[in-house]
């Protein structure tokens, strides 16, 4: 009997799920389109809507005009249930937001860190210190935040710990999710940033719509995220990814991870004014920091600064021509701080760089974009890890005092465009 009432509530709740997932997703929908979509009777989605509407996670939103009978009744998940918040510790900087379940950003804190080797301690006390902040500024209960999602470099073990491992950083075996945990109640997700910036772009931005698609995240680092048949792909121990340490070119220079030829060390923007700097007989571009002065390096007019951006956007190109050659994607969605600026001001000339070193056919089934959410995207797709969790688990919330766990698959949907 106990294993009967198992198997209900079970079935119950991934059906609530697959209903919580298709409104947030897509809606605001009818009950009309959700039992087309999603397989379900007409009563058991009206039962299903029913709780959830009853319980506050799903609200009506207007109404459309039906053939020939009553309007149908458009529902959406309510943006004040419950709050999310994402971070993005960056190279330079962690910056931290808070936003609703509709993905409006409500508040927003940031902070330095060192540029290189930043001792997790001082990067774990800027986290909560803005998790706290945002809180605050957003004046909402902190027990109705539904979770704390982070985006880090490197590779995060999938345990209740989510050490993480970012060689760049010089971070061998850092149990961040703990030392986060033991500063919060709210439950800590951790994950890679281009994974994050993958699922924000997959279900937000430009991959919506594809079901194979690789998205590059361009910053001082280098990472992407490969989407195959709506999945992110992690490879064995969730490493897969790391784009940017693949060799561009064979005892080329050398990169922070410590090997020679990465492609990070050559499209990275880090990378990017270190061979300005030394190609302009030692004089740097100007600027305080390090996207000040890749800024300048885009708007400079010397021969000096043209060579090295033609010599980026052809490495780049080699780089994302790999990604076609190895995936086969629909579409490959360049992103990161960096990598919108030089997609803003070259990416006619980055699709003729990736034609020139790509294999034809694959090519022509590709399209290459830009990244449609801004740089904030990868602390937006930090927040939406508890999000995920939420969708899985039917709309019922985790408790406080959750152990920090690393990011769980985000449900496999079928992407609709808006």
């Amino acid at each position: 009997m106990d294993a009967r009432r198992t198997t209900v509530r079970d079935m119950r709740r991934a059906n609530r799920s697959v209903l919580l997932t298709r409104i947030w997703l897509d809606g605001p929908l009818s009950r009309h389109e959700l039992g087309q979509t999603t397989a379900l009777s007409l009563a058991s989605v009206s039962n299903l809507v029913g709780e959830m509407i009853g319980e506050g996670l799903v609200e009506e939103a207007g109404s459309v005009e039906s053939d020939g009978g009553r309007p149908r009744v458009l529902l959406r998940v309510a943006p004040g249930y419950g709050y999310l918040v994402g971070a993005d510790v960056g190279e330079t900087r962690v910056q931290v937001e808070l936003f609703d379940l509709g993905m409006t950003a409500l508040a927003k804190a940031e902070y330095p860190i060192a540029a290189t080797g930043p001792d997790p301690r001082d990067v774990a006390t800027h986290l909560l210190h803005g998790l706290d902040a945002v809180v605050e500024q957003a004046g909402v209960d902190p027990a109705a935040v539904l979770g704390f999602g982070v985006a880090v470099s490197g590779t995060v073990e999938r345990t209740a710990d989510a050490v993480v491992h970012a060689q760049t950083l010089g971070w061998d075996g850092v149990p961040l999710g703990a030392m986060l945990r033991a500063g919060t109640e709210i439950p800590v997700h951790l994950d890679n940033g281009a994974k994050t910036l993958g699922q924000a772009e997959m279900w937000f931005g430009a991959g919506r719509g594809v079901r194979h698609a690789v998205i590059a995240l361009v910053g001082s680092g280098v990472g992407a995220c490969v989407v195959a048949d709506g999945v992110g792909y992690r490879g064995a121990h969730s490493s897969a990814g790391e784009w940017g340490h693949t060799t561009i070119v064979y005892g080329g220079r050398r990169c922070r991870c410590g090997n020679l030829g990465c492609l990070e060390a050559y499209v990275g923007a880090e990378g990017i004014l270190d061979r300005f700097r030394q190609a302009n007989r030692g004089r740097p571009a100007a600027g305080g920091d390090e996207e000040t002065a890749f800024g300048e390096l885009l708007r400079a007019t010397s021969r000096t600064a043209a060579r090295v951006l033609d010599d980026t956007v052809g490495y780049l190109g080699a780089g994302v021509a790999n990604l076609v050659n190895l995936f086969n994607p629909e579409r490959v969605v360049l992103g990161g701080w960096a990598g919108l600026a030089l997609g803003e001001r070259y990416l006619p000339q980055i699709r003729e760089a990736t034609a020139r070193h790509a294999l034809r056919q694959p090519y022509a089934q590709t399209s290459i974009e830009l990244c449609r959410l801004g740089p904030d995207a990868v602390a937006m797709g930090a927040a939406t890890l508890p999000m995920a969790r939420l969708l899985r688990d039917g709309g019922v919330p985790r408790g406080p005092g959750v152990r920090a766990t690393p990011a769980q698959p985000a449900p496999r949907t079928r992407a609709r465009a808006r």
